[in-house]
């Protein structure tokens, strides 16, 4: 069963939210700038409010996942893009932008390499109980996970798959998906995001 939650990167009160946050705020103004664009013009282009443009851009605010990807493809640049660094080299970003309500439940972008768009490499771990609920990308993109140590219950609107450790799976993302500890031990996997457009 699905669960709506918030897909927020980093939360606000973590050690990692001062770093991706203030790269998420010198981004977007950069690339904001570079296209000679306002702040109303960019939340609007992206479907987000004025004030959360502002907010991230002074680094007091939080965005979700899918809310980064509107502000991506509104500045013509990719996830990758805003989270990392700038002057991070994509095949070594080691950014956590997500954490679960577990104090090790994180998921790290590990890397990105270009596909037809862009393939993001991430590691993943959770902790007993906790879970990542995702939101619905567009068509054509993916992902792949391979599960490293314990297991996982991914959650489909259509049903559930259990991976153990060596199990892997590949499916389109354009649905609602979950990842599920539901194990008495921290699961650890490795996942694959590839994006078409």
């Amino acid at each position: 069963m699905l669960h709506s939650v918030e897909c927020t990167i980093v939360h606000a009160n973590s050690n990692e939210a001062a770093g991706v946050l203030a790269h998420v705020s010198e981004n977007v103004r950069r690339y904001r700038s570079a296209a000679n664009m306002s702040q109303l013009a960019l939340a609007e282009r992206a479907g987000i409010s004025r004030r959360t443009v502002i907010k991230l851009e002074s680094g007091e605010a939080n965005i979700s996942l899918l809310g980064l990807d509107h502000l991506a493809e509104a500045l013509g640049v990719t996830f990758v893009d805003l989270v990392a660094a700038p002057a991070a080299q994509h095949t070594d970003i080691n950014e956590v932008t997500w954490r679960g309500n577990g104090p090790t439940s994180a998921a790290t972008l590990l890397a990105s390499v270009p596909a037809s768009k862009n393939v993001q490499l991430w590691f993943w771990v959770l902790e007993p109980r906790d879970r990542y609920n995702a939101e619905t990308d567009p068509e054509g993109w993916s992902e792949m996970i391979l599960v490293i140590e314990g297991s996982v219950r991914v959650e489909f609107e259509s049903g559930t798959t259990e991976l153990h450790a060596g199990d892997h799976l590949a499916f389109p993302t354009s649905q609602r998906y979950s990842y599920f500890n539901a194990g008495p031990a921290l699961v650890r996997f490795v996942r694959v995001v590839a994006t078409q457009k």
